[in-house]
């Protein structure tokens, strides 16, 4: 099974079995990581906003313009920013790192 590894923003990590065909925020859900994802991964709130390793980034399939649009509204933008509930794991993303940013950003309620 495919390894995920969160970076909470004290630099502490939590490396976690992430089973495939399931998003990187609904992972981080189900195992207790500090991720909202207050739009249920409807992209429409910036809340699931991961920043992924370097090494990984290029990795993923690219954003899709709506996605980089949500970006635009999260706090803490770094060049390879990604929301969780656009990554979806696979066999070939065993290892990936993500570190979660400082603050999000609810516009949502």
């Amino acid at each position: 099974m495919p390894t995920l590894t969160f970076i909470d923003p004290n630099g502490s990590k939590k490396q976690i079995d992430a089973p495939g065909d399931i998003t990187v925020m609904e992972i981080a859900q189900s195992n207790g990581i500090d991720i909202e994802g207050a739009c249920e991964g409807g992209m429409a709130c910036s809340t699931c906003h991961v920043i992924v390793d370097p090494d990984w980034f290029d990795r993923l399939n690219p954003a899709s313009e709506e996605e980089e649009d949500m970006l635009d509204l999260a706090f803490g933008l770094a060049r390879t920013s990604r929301l969780g509930c656009q990554i979806t794991m696979t066999d070939e993303l065993d290892g990936l790192i993500v570190s979660l940013p400082n603050e999000t950003n609810n516009l949502i309620g």
